[in-house]
C-alpha cells in the first residue's frame, strides 16, 4: 500500500512530513490530540494535492486503549509503506524542581504512543515485508542539558526504543531511522526571531525523512542528526 501513517501530524514537524509525502504522491493517514488542528491541516493538504488520500482522526497516543485504536484504523486501509512516531511533547523542567508528573506525561506522550502504534502495525508490516520507520528523536536524546529534564529522558527512551526495533526487524526487511532534530522553528519556538535563519526550519526535517525513505531495499539510514548551521542554541 502507498500509505504514509503520521503521528502528531497537524503542524510543526508532523504537518511538514505530510505535505512531503503529499507532494510525491503518497496517501496519507495522520492523527494528532487536537481535531481542529488536525482537520484545518487536512483541509490545506487537500487543497494543495487533490489527487492524493487523505484520512484523519483525532486521538490521544497517549492512552494506550487510544493508540491501539489509532492502528486499528490505520489497518482498515492497508499495511504502511512508512510510519512517521512524530507525536511529543515538551515542557522544561530540571529534574530536581519539575512538576509532579512530567516525567509520567512526557514518557507516555514521546515514548508509549511510538511504542504502541508500532506495535499495533507491526505484524501487518512483517506479513508484507517492507515498510519504513521513522522515530522523531531529538538532540536530546544524545546530550543532556539545562532544562532538559523529564523531556531529555523521555527522548533517550524513545531512541533505545528504536535502536531495539532496527535490531529486530532487519529480517523482516522493515528499516527504522532515528531522527535527532535540533531547534527547530515550530510552535515551541513561536516567537523566536529567525529571521537571520539561527535555527532549521520544519521542512530541513521533512526532506530529510523523504529522501531517506527513497533509498533501494539494499539501504538504511539508521540515524539521522540535524543542527542548525551555527549550532545548537
Amino acid at each position: 500500500m502507498n500509505n504514509v501513517v503520521i503521528t502528531g501530524a497537524s503542524r510543526g514537524i508532523g504537518f511538514a512530513i505530510a505535505k512531503a509525502f503529499a507532494k510525491q504522491g503518497y496517501n496519507l493517514l495522520l492523527t494528532s490530540r487536537n481535531d481542529f488542528n488536525l482537520y484545518k491541516a487536512v483541509e490545506t493538504l487537500q487543497t494543495h494535492y487533490g489527487e492524493i488520500t487523505v484520512s484523519a482522526k483525532a486521538f490521544d497516543l497517549a492512552v494506550k486503549e487510544q493508540a491501539l485504536s489509532f492502528g486499528a484504523w490505520c489497518l482498515e486501509q492497508g499495511a504502511p509503506a512508512v510510519l512517521v512516531n512524530n507525536a511529543g511533547v515538551f515542557e522544561p523542567g530540571n529534574i530536581g524542581d519539575e512538576p509532579d508528573g512530567a516525567l509520567e506525561k512526557q514518557v507516555a506522550t514521546n515514548l508509549y504512543s511510538a511504542y504502541h502504534v508500532t506495535r499495533a502495525l507491526l505484524p501487518a508490516m512483517k506479513q508484507q515485508q517492507s515498510g519504513h520507520i521513522f522515530n522523531i528523536c531529538s538532540i536530546a536524546s544524545l546530550q543532556a542539558y539545562p532544562g532538559g529534564g523529564a523531556y531529555s529522558i523521555s527522548k533517550y527512551a524513545l531512541h533505545g526504543f528504536s535502536a531495539n526495533l532496527r535490531h529486530e526487524l532487519k529480517s523482516d526487511h522493515i528499516k527504522v531511522t532515528s531522527v535527532f532534530p535540533g531547534a527547530v522553528l515550530t510552535d515551541s519556538w513561536q516567537d523566536f526571531d529567525n529571521s537571520n535563519s539561527r535555527i532549521m526550519e520544519a521542512e530541513d526535517i521533512a526532506e530529510m525523512i523523504l529522501a531517506a525513505s527513497r533509498l533501494s531495499k539494499g539501504a538504511c539510514v539508521e540515524d539521522i542528526v540535524l543542527r542548525p548551521q551555527q549550532g545548537d542554541l
